[in-house]
């Protein structure tokens, strides 16, 4: 599992996953994820495109972000996702939580409305 953080134009913080997000790959990036949403208070677009599995671990980190988010008064949107970690998504029903968008494009529009 990869990272990268990217600064967007609105202020929001993107973080770029990479590979598959499992118990491994949790544990590989959750520290770094943590502290650069923890680092200031600022919306935070999460893009899945290029993770190609997701665990239950993957989806705990997601929701320990959401709501740590929300406690801070700014938003977590997911986008990207892929047909496999789509179904996991959807059986978990977190789209009912986190905003799911089909791209960065609509997560962003989502993000300035």
């Amino acid at each position: 599992m990869d990272i990268q953080l990217e600064d967007l134009n609105n202020g929001a913080l993107c973080v770029v996953l990479q590979g598959r997000l499992d118990t491994v790959g949790v544990d590989r990036i959750d520290a770094d994820v943590t502290a650069a949403v923890g680092a200031q208070p600022r919306d935070v677009l999460m893009d899945l495109g290029s993770v190609s599995f997701l665990a239950s671990m993957g989806v705990r980190l997601i929701i320990t972000l959401a709501r740590s988010q929300k406690a801070r008064g700014r938003r977590l949107v997911l986008c990207g996702a892929q047909p496999a970690v789509r179904a996991t998504l959807d059986m978990v029903a977190l789209d009912k939580i986190i905003p799911l968008l089909p791209d960065r494009e609509q997560a962003l529009a989502h993000l300035a409305a």
